[in-house]
């Protein structure tokens, strides 16, 4: 059974930084695309960021361009998310994806698999 099991979320002052890591099991991801999205109470789930397989190619959100990270380490099956620079529209649920059949994917429906979130809150 897959299971993507995100960690590090957490309440973080306006400026700060977070890591967040999501653990993959059940298969390995080396040859997918993988990515992170957020939701925020009230909206839509939106795309953050997408890397691909290799790492070779990236692509961010405008919102997080310049402050955000994504990385993948496939011989620990884990994907990253460096995030610096937090302000408090930042603050949402953060959802790591795998299984993405395009280079850098950025909609929940070009990824197999979703994990179940990690809060992210950023004061002012």
């Amino acid at each position: 059974q897959v299971q993507l099991v995100e960690s590090g979320g957490g309440l973080v002052q306006a400026g700060g930084s977070l890591r967040l890591s999501c653990a993959a099991s059940g298969r390995t991801f080396s040859s997918t695309a993988m990515g992170w999205f957020r939701q925020a109470p009230g909206t839509e789930r939106e795309f953050v960021a997408a890397i691909s397989r290799g790492g070779g190619s990236t692509r961010y959100a405008d919102s997080v361009k310049g402050r955000f990270t994504i990385s993948r380490d496939d011989n620990k099956n884990t994907l990253y998310l460096q995030m610096n620079s937090l302000k408090p529209e930042d603050t949402a649920v953060y959802y790591c994806a795998a299984g993405g059949y395009t280079v850098t994917p950025a909609r929940p429906s070009d990824y197999d698999y979703l994990g179940q979130g990690t809060q992210v809150t950023v004061s002012s």
